[in-house]
This record gives structure tokens, sequence and C-alpha cells, in this order.
């Protein structure tokens, strides 16, 4: 089957609110860096197009509100992801401790062809803050997470100093396009069933 020269991948970020999603979405796609927090509303989503071998890929990176009062809003949003990137704050343990429920919840909610297999990705954000003193959550502890989970791919980041987010971007659209190809295989198009001709006349003209 011949694959799609141009492909389209959809990639949610989650986490807790505060950890550095829009932050981290805007740095990879703008190169802008805003001091000023403001929390997101419910879902929204940026594009960046790049070139992975012989693909052009379009990465739809869909940034989702880390309120609890905004996860009923999951289904619309995750359904048809690619991939999953779970953001935590190295400074603030309870972002980390939620990570389990994040994972869960996209399980749930995105109901993935192979839960065991779907793709997520790590990111420890904010890791050069006050030089690395405030940290509380060590690359130790996350791997040991990542590995509990089937391996998940790890990257920390600090997005205002744009400290390996284009790394951990490249290595997001990988992944998923990896299982986007995945897919194609799963989902073979079927053929059309062939009408008799006899059975095509007749019926109502619209």
């Amino acid at each position: 089957m011949a694959l799609r020269r141009r492909t389209l991948l959809k990639v949610i970020v989650l986490g807790d609110s505060g950890v550095g999603k829009t932050s981290l979405m805007n740095q990879y796609v703008h190169k802008k860096f805003s001091q000023q927090y403001k929390a997101t509303i419910g879902a929204d989503f940026v594009t960046k197009e790049l070139q992975i071998d012989d693909r052009l890929v379009t990465l739809q990176i869909w940034d989702t509100a880390g309120q609890e009062r905004f996860q009923s809003l999951g289904v619309a949003f995750y359904r048809g992801a690619d991939c999953c990137v779970l953001v935590y704050d190295v400074n603030v343990m309870k972002s980390f401790d939620t990570l389990d429920n994040w994972h869960e919840e996209f399980l749930k909610q995105a109901n993935p062809f192979n839960p065991s297999t779907f793709p997520f990705i790590l990111l420890g954000n904010k890791v050069d803050i006050d030089g690395g003193n405030s940290r509380v959550v060590f690359d130790k502890k996350a791997k040991e997470w990542c590995a509990s989970k089937g391996n998940v791919p790890y990257f920390e980041t600090f997005a205002k100093e744009d400290l390996n987010v284009d790394a951990a971007f490249l290595r997001i659209a990988k992944t998923a396009l990896a299982n986007e190809r995945e897919q194609d295989i799963y989902f073979q198009p079927i053929p059309e069933p062939v009408v008799p001709e006899n059975e095509q006349r007749g019926g109502w003209a619209c």
C-alpha cells in the first residue's frame, strides 16, 4: 500500500495547569516565550511543518487545559491522536504525581486501537529554574516512571531558554509518524462492494 507523502499528525499535550505546556509549544512553533501566564481554556492547537526522511509532516499540536473541570472535554480532542505528550514541572512534585492520572485518562478517552503500544513521551519542564536548586523530581525518578509504562522516551526541557525543545518535538514527530504508519498497516482500505447492475436501478431520485 502506497503511503501518503504529506502526513497530518495529531499530538496531544497533557499535564497539570502551569507546567509549561503552552510555553513549550510556543517556543517550538513561534520561537517565542512569554513570562505572563494565561491558563488555556478548553483546548487550542498550533501547527508546524517539518521534513522527516521523505515525508512532509504537518504536526498538529493540541494544548489542553490542565484544570480538572475541563477534563470532560477530553473525548473530542483526544480521538485520532498519533502521540500523547505528558508534561510535568520538575520543581512541583504534585505535577509528577498526577502523571498516572493523565496517562490513564488519555487511554480511556482516546480509546486507541492498541493501548499497550500507544506512544507517549514524557517531558520534565523548567529544569533550569533557580539554577536547578528548586528541583524536587530528579531524572532517576522520572526514568523509573517511564520504564514502568513500557520505556516511554524522556526529555528534560526549559521552554524559557529553548532547552531541548526542538529535540523533544522532533522525537515526538518521529514517534507519531511511526505510529501513523502502523495504523496504515492495520487499516488498509476495504474495497467497495460491486453491486450487480440489475440492483443499481430503481430507488428514489434525489
